[in-house]
């Protein structure tokens, strides 16, 4: 994700005013890794909150490793207190879950361990599982999370329930939960009674409609642990931003509500692990404010908020949603290889293919985007 340094001379005028002042940082991913011992951060106090019913304490900022292939960084996070890590059995195809176990050889103890798996067939589902024990080097992670779920239904599906429950009941998962990015108020609604998930990973930053927020307040007061991803609505670079960086403040907008447990912004380097993890204990102030409504109107015909309203406006069945979020990891993200491998895991019937022949876009958002230009973006960048 790339990120914003702030300028020396705008850092001391902050400071000299008595405001946080974020830490410089790069916004490469190649940051080398600094001499053993000689940290790159100042002292940092973690802050802690319960996961719902599970009962975990854990920091407000955990660590998304959804993009971290640099064991180092891991090491460092744990170093500074941050006490959860997510990842996920396909991510870096992969090779997440072996660095992560690689790092896991001497720390266990420090951390708690979520992992994912694509709900499929039974046997699939169990096999996923045991890979993900096998490459983490555990014999049990502390939550286990269906993933990408996207209906109601798939969230009462019975053999999704039936292996979560085989999982959690055979000790290879302490707490099971799942994850969304579309229909997200209406699964995370749905699940609220159900008392059956002990956690929920959704999409949720500053631009997210209210009655999300609604909707999480009333999960979390019945005791589901929910946990807060894509917190930096893309973390796009921008030139009409100046000098200002949006990440804190846009991680102060996440825990300012109580009802969300942690935040796992997405750190691949030193610098972003620096910026994002003094963010605990921080209160949210007039400049935070003010930096999210200027980063707001940078993006807001760029940023997809996967308000799902354009799911089935297309009449050649291009998943609009899905295709934006490719292009979201290849513009904001600024992943190349993220994005490609986000647009091959879309239905070949579902990309934008279509699109080159249709001259007028009969999908219309209900934020502005110009989607017959950002499918034909995705066809440029994936073809």
């Amino acid at each position: 994700m790339h990120r914003r340094e702030f300028l020396t001379g705008t850092a001391k005028s902050m400071a000299a005013a008595g405001l946080s002042v974020p830490l410089f940082r790069l916004a490469q991913t190649d940051t080398p890794t600094p001499p053993p011992g000689k940290p790159v951060e100042k002292r940092v106090t973690p802050e802690y909150r319960i996961l719902g019913k599970t009962g975990l304490k854990v920091t407000t900022i955990g660590y998304g490793a959804m993009r971290t292939r640099d064991e180092a960084v891991i090491h460092r996070a744990l170093d500074l207190g941050i006490n959860y890590i997510d990842t996920a059995r396909g991510y870096l195809d992969g090779q997440s879950e072996t660095i992560i176990g690689n790092v896991l050889k001497t720390r266990r103890k420090e951390t708690f361990i979520a992992t994912k798996f694509k709900p499929n067939t039974l046997q699939n589902m169990l096999r996923l599982v045991d890979d993900s024990l096998k490459a983490l080097r555990v014999d049990c992670v502390d939550v286990i999370q269906a993933h990408s779920l996207t209906t109601v239904e798939s969230i009462q599906h019975p053999d999704t329930m039936e292996i979560l429950t085989k999982v959690k009941k055979e000790g290879k998962a302490r707490f099971i939960g799942f994850t969304t990015h579309r229909n997200q108020t209406e699964l995370v609604k749905a699940a609220t009674p159900m008392n059956f998930y002990d956690t929920i990973l959704v999409s949720y930053n500053f631009q997210s409609p209210p009655e999300l927020t609604a909707a999480i307040e009333a999960a979390a007061k019945t005791g589901i642990g929910i946990v807060a991803m894509k917190t930096q609505a893309g973390g796009y670079a921008d030139a009409n931003m100046g000098n200002l960086s949006p990440h804190q403040a846009a991680l102060k907008w996440v825990l300012q509500n109580k009802g969300v447990t942690m935040a796992i912004p997405s750190m691949v380097n030193y610098d972003q692990l620096s910026e994002d993890v003094q963010v605990m204990g921080s209160a949210m102030g007039w400049l935070d404010r003010k930096t999210l409504y200027r980063y707001g109107q940078s993006i807001d015909k760029t940023y997809c908020r996967m308000c799902n309203r354009c799911q089935d406006q297309c009449p050649q069945g291009v998943d609009v949603q899905d295709v934006n979020r490719s292009v979201m990891y290849h513009e904001g993200y600024g992943d190349p290889e993220l994005a490609f491998g986000a647009y091959c895991s879309i239905p070949e019937a579902s990309r934008p293919t279509p699109c080159v022949s249709c001259r007028t876009c009969s999908v219309r958002c209900s934020h502005g985007l110009d989607i017959h230009a950002k499918m034909s973006k995705a066809l440029k960048l994936f073809a």
